[in-house]
């Protein structure tokens, strides 16, 4: 049965995956989350209300939603999520219905310390991470140290996290950092277990126990930044890409119904990394204003430059995208004139999709550009035919281009503006 929805981000994150998502999850039963920790952030705008989603599926808004699922592909820091179950209580939104993978695992305040050193000592090497100890968990989870959740209920889960605690405050001594107090660390915990034992189960077993279930799975930040297929090493610690909803998620491929693509009208990027479009000038500097590009997790400014199609189609290929979801369209309207890449000029040979060829080599690419008239008003427009010309020349590019139907265009940052395309 294919019934599986799933919603990918296909530049550097950031690309407002959490309003689509959210409008997909209107006529769902399951929302779902994969991959990824706190260092995500999902805003949504609903009735003039922001609300800023970092572990929680976005989807629980919804009434009609039975279940809002964390997958086994997360990493968990338990601070934030009770934080946010709490914020979400206070909104009048149920919670009874948001349900914790056992298998996902935990970040603990002994990965956050790791996180931080190791950016220092990478030096100019350093990935540009939120420090929120998202790589170190991941490290651990792969080095077969990690703790689950449900091994927070294990009778040997002191042991282990004492054992955890002293190798890790082995190496903080020889770098003079801080030390972490085993007693306190593990007496919040059982605290924090107790509080989340009503959600945590086997979300495996409940997907599979219910295949009629029509679910939505919201990713979380984006293709370029897939540990295996994005610009390595300046990526995440997990896969954001389709993979990364089959492991992470539980879920069979066969179930896999439609796969959106989600990218802006331009391209942000946060942290260090290539970005052969970047504006670092004053266009760059007039895009970010224009679209408030500041991270909702960290409030770091986001780089800004324009749309890479050349770029996107290789992400198109890796996920299997057969819908385009286009947000910003009133922001790039603002400005006078647009450029979208639609070829690499690498050493005088054209290449129109991103391949290998262009690693360690970005520095040199020179990006070609086709340029489009702006100055257009595409704010809160809710059906295509109402868009101006000049925009719906901007999408009709994109569509030829990739080959794939732009099907959602986002016109401003409510909910509510959106346009669909059936």
């Amino acid at each position: 049965m294919k019934n599986v929805n799933a919603v990918l981000g296909l530049e550097y994150g950031d690309e407002g995956k959490g309003k689509i998502a959210t409008y997909l999850s209107e006529q769902a039963d399951v929302v779902l989350r994969c991959t990824g920790g706190n260092n995500a952030g999902h805003t949504v705008k609903i009735d003039g209300k922001k609300i800023i989603f970092h572990l929680v599926p976005s989807g629980i808004v919804q009434d009609n939603i039975k279940a809002a699922i964390i997958g086994n592909g997360t990493v968990l820091d338990l601070d934030v999520l009770i934080s946010e179950i709490e914020t979400l209580k206070e909104l009048g939104y149920d919670t009874s219905k948001l349900l914790i993978s056992t298998r996902a695992h935990v970040i603990f305040p002994y990965h956050i310390i790791e996180d931080n050193l190791s950016e220092l000592l990478k030096g100019d090497f350093r990935v540009g991470t939120t420090g929120r100890g998202i790589g170190p968990a991941y490290s651990d989870k792969m080095n077969r140290i990690g703790i689950r959740i449900i091994d927070l209920y294990d009778p040997n889960f002191k042991d282990k996290l004492y054992c955890n605690v002293q190798n890790k405050n082995d190496i903080f001594t020889l770098y003079d950092r801080q030390l972490i107090d085993f007693d306190k660390l593990y007496e919040k915990l059982e605290r924090q277990k107790e509080y989340l034992l009503p959600y945590v189960t086997d979300t495996i077993a409940y997907l599979h126990n219910h295949p009629e279930y029509k679910i939505v799975v919201e990713g979380a930040q984006a293709s370029r930044l897939d540990i295996d297929h994005g610009d390595y090493p300046m990526v995440t610690s997990s896969n954001p890409t389709i993979g990364g909803v089959l492991t992470g998620g539980g879920i069979s491929f066969q179930r896999i119904n439609k796969v959106v693509g989600v990218v802006k009208a331009y391209t942000s990027r946060v942290g260090e990394g290539p970005f052969i479009t970047e504006q670092d000038n004053e266009i760059g500097d007039l895009i970010r204003e224009l679209g408030h590009e500041y991270g909702s997790t960290t409030g770091r400014p986001r780089r800004c430059g324009w749309l890479d199609l050349v770029a996107l189609k290789k992400a198109i290929e890796v996920n299997g995208i057969t819908d385009l979801n286009v947000n910003h369209l009133d922001t790039v309207g603002k400005l006078e004139s647009i450029k979208m890449c639609v070829g690499y000029n690498l050493d005088g040979e054209l290449l129109t999709i991103a391949d290998d060829k262009i690693i360690g080599h970005e520095n040199e690419i020179e990006p070609i550009y086709e340029e489009f008239e702006g100055d257009f008003d595409a704010s809160h427009i809710t059906e295509y035919e109402d868009l101006p010309e000049k925009a719906k020349t901007y999408i009709k590019k994109i569509e030829r281009t990739l080959n794939v139907p732009v099907t959602f265009i986002g016109t401003g940052a409510d909910n509510k503006d959106m346009i669909v395309r059936r």
